[in-house]
Order: structure tokens, then sequence, then C-alpha cells
């Protein structure tokens, strides 16, 4: 008796599935076509953003060797073209043509390269106060000592990668408007900053000794 019960059962379960799938297998069809899709299109644009990336890669490194081998206005063509399409290789790009910007006499255009670094939200803070560091060296001589001291201020603070290079440089803009004081109790401090490069510190020893009373 309970075979026959199990078999109605199995039976009635068959109906209610047939009911169910007329009903909405279509939709169920729909929803699994459209699934795939989906994960197919994440799949081809993560391989298209991964070929990409190799390709810039390539031409990168095809530049740096360019660089190496002093073609740099042929280096500069590749870094621009790897500059202009975005990505992690870009930002090296607008690094390195800005550079040779900077090495070929053009300051004015280095350091509006390095500004739209410095103003760059998508990129690293280091990066983007290293932008700055190098716009204000880049203009240096040309540019007004005390925006060149207001736009190191911040890079100056403790724990900041880029302080004794900051410093350094307002040491040099204070020299610039006269204000030998300040420079050497800059040029002093560096020099006695175990925490700052070997280069910077031995500078800083050279200048405070050339500005000591």
């Amino acid at each position: 008796m309970s075979d026959i019960f199990r078999e109605i059962d199995e039976e009635l379960r068959r109906d209610n599935l047939l009911k169910l799938w007329r009903l909405y297998g279509r939709y169920l069809i729909v929803a699994v076509v459209v699934a795939l899709l989906v994960a197919g299109g994440i799949v081809a644009w993560r391989n298209h953003q991964l070929a990409q990336r190799q390709a810039q890669s390539v031409r990168y490194a095809a530049a740096m060797s360019l660089l190496r081998d002093g073609k740099d206005a042929e280096a500069g063509k590749v870094f621009s073209s790897v500059a202009g399409e975005g990505g992690g290789y870009a930002r090296l790009a607008e690094f390195e043509a800005a550079d040779l910007a900077a090495k070929a006499g053009d300051a004015k255009a280095a350091s509006a390269a390095y500004d739209k670094l410095a103003s760059s939200s998508d990129i690293d803070p280091e990066l983007r106060d290293a932008a700055t560091l190098l716009s204000v060296m880049t203009g240096f001589a040309d540019s007004d000592p005390h925006a060149a001291i207001d736009r190191l201020k911040p890079l100056t603070d403790s724990g900041n990668p880029w302080r004794p290079t900051a410093l350094e440089l307002t040491a040099a803009a204070d020299l610039k408007l006269g204000d030998k004081t300040g420079a050497l109790d800059i040029y002093k401090n560096l020099a006695d900053d175990l925490a700052a490069p070997e280069g910077v510190r031995g500078r800083a020893a050279e200048m405070a000794a050339v500005l000591a009373p």
C-alpha cells in the first residue's frame, strides 16, 4: 500500500514540476542566458584589460630601453603614447615624459606635467607629493620663493618620506628671499637628522658651514 502512495506522490510531484516549468521555464532559460552573458562579458573585459596592461608593459619597457640608448626623442614619443592610454603604466610614463622635458630644458612643460600629476586624485598620495616636489625643483629658478615654500610646507611634516628634500628646497627658497638665518637653521637640523639621506645631510652640513657667522 505504501508503494502505491509513493507512486502517487511522485506522479503529483512530476505534474507540479511540469506545470511550474510550463509557467516559468522560459523565464528560467532567459535568466540563465543573461547570467552566462554577463559572466562572459566580465571575463572578456578582464582579459581585455590584462591584454592592455601587458601591451602597455611592453611599450613602457621599450621606451625605457630607448632611454638607456640615449634616444630621448623616440622614448618621449612612446611615453606620451602610453601616458594617454590611462592605467598604471600611464602614470609612470607621465613621470618619465615630464623628466625628459626637464632634461631637454623645457622647464615650463615639465612643471605643467608634474602639476597635473600632483593634482590627480587617482594616484597614491606619495606619488602626488613626489610630483609636487619635482614641479618645485624643475621651476625653482624662475619661481616665486614664497609660493615654493607654501607648496613644500605639507611635505615637510614629520613622517613624510619626502621631508628631507622638501626642507632642503625650503632652505634654498629662504636663501633666495635673503633669509640666511632661516636657511641656516634648516641646514643645521638636516645635517643632524639621521633619518635623512646621506647625500642630503652632507649638502646640508656644507651649506651650514658656509652660512655660519
